[in-house]
């Protein structure tokens, strides 16, 4: 618990409320700007605030929330939250991950992540930038389903979910990045110091990693695979690798950082060992849970190498590798 605590002392800050979670900051950073302005010029002005991160209490016109809203709210009209970069005009039609207003599967109070987050607000949302065929979540995932809840009534219940005993927001899905411009309208009505956990698939693009920047605490990330043609064939994504390694690099510089691997059966060679390969080089405080509980869901039947159960020793071997470069395993 002492390397845990060690590792993401920022995020125990806030549940001992020494500390504000990064959200609140960035409603107090006062930020003039039009929305008459070119978005260029509403993204120099972002990254010129960023820099500088000067939180104020004093009362403010607008803030660097309100200019981030202003950039998703373009980004929303032209799809650009993923790398798949359909750039659809989403008040009009679902982009390619099949979102597109926000809808929430379930949210809960989610006691089966990992300790040092739990209890966990978990908020689901439907869609996904990822088509895996061996989701376990693929009812929510790769089917529209859900309701919409208006952003004002998702912030009271998350503050009612903090009284009782909710450390951390927890945005996953299906995937979050759809959702990024409804996230931050609803972070626009809350007050609650509560750590923002961004629970995703990582394919985001830069300017959503921009937009997440002084938001999120922690990034709990899943890194899936460690070559490109693995995650087209079993997730359907281009340029994985690249994409990835680069968010997880972005993530690291942003906030605190838990990454999670699932080791796929006969993946070790291909997958696994890069994956901690990469880490043990690039992230090397990052805490890291290697994920022992693949088994076929969904279509995984179809693929021939992932059709069985993962086995207890292709896992030890995983994490065995990982102990031997000095990853910070929980």
């Amino acid at each position: 618990m002492m390397m845990v605590r060690t590792l993401l002392p920022k995020y125990h800050d806030i549940l001992e409320e020494n500390r504000s979670a990064q959200y609140l900051d960035c409603k107090r950073i006062p930020v003039s700007f039009d929305i008459s302005q070119s978005t260029d010029d509403l993204w120099k002005l972002h990254d010129k605030t960023l820099r500088s991160f000067n939180v104020q209490n004093s009362i403010q016109t607008s803030s660097l929330l309100d200019l981030k809203i202003e950039l998703a709210d373009r980004l929303f009209q032209a799809c650009c939250f993923c790398e798949c970069k359909c750039k659809i005009d989403r008040r009009k039609t679902p982009g390619v991950c099949g979102v597109q207003e926000a809808r929430i599967a379930t949210e809960f109070l989610h006691f089966g992540e990992e300790t040092v987050l739990v209890p966990s607000h978990t908020i689901f949302f439907s869609g996904c930038t990822f088509q895996c065929v061996f989701c376990l979540n693929w009812d929510i995932s790769q089917l529209p389903c859900g309701t919409f809840i208006a952003p004002e009534k998702l912030g009271r219940i998350i503050e009612e979910r903090k009284k009782q005993g909710a450390h951390n927001v927890n945005w996953v899905g299906g995937d979050p990045t759809s959702n990024l411009l409804y996230i931050l309208q609803v972070l626009q009505q809350m007050d609650t110091n509560i750590a923002q956990v961004w629970n995703s698939n990582m394919y985001c693009s830069e300017d959503t990693m921009k937009l997440l920047h002084g938001i999120i605490d922690i990034y709990l990330t899943d890194f899936k695979y460690g070559n490109d043609s693995c995650a087209k064939r079993l997730s359907k994504v281009e340029g994985y690798t690249a994409v990835v390694k680069r968010n997880h690099l972005l993530a690291n510089e942003q906030g605190e950082i838990l990454v999670r691997h699932l080791v796929l059966p006969n993946h070790i060679d291909c997958c696994s060992k890069p994956v901690i390969r990469f880490i043990a080089k690039h992230l090397p405080d990052a805490l890291v849970n290697i994920m022992g509980q693949y088994r076929p869901e969904y279509r995984a039947y179809e693929q021939k190498d992932i059709s069985r159960p993962i086995t207890p020793e292709e896992v030890l071997q995983v994490k065995e590798y990982a102990e031997k470069l000095g990853i910070h395993q929980i």
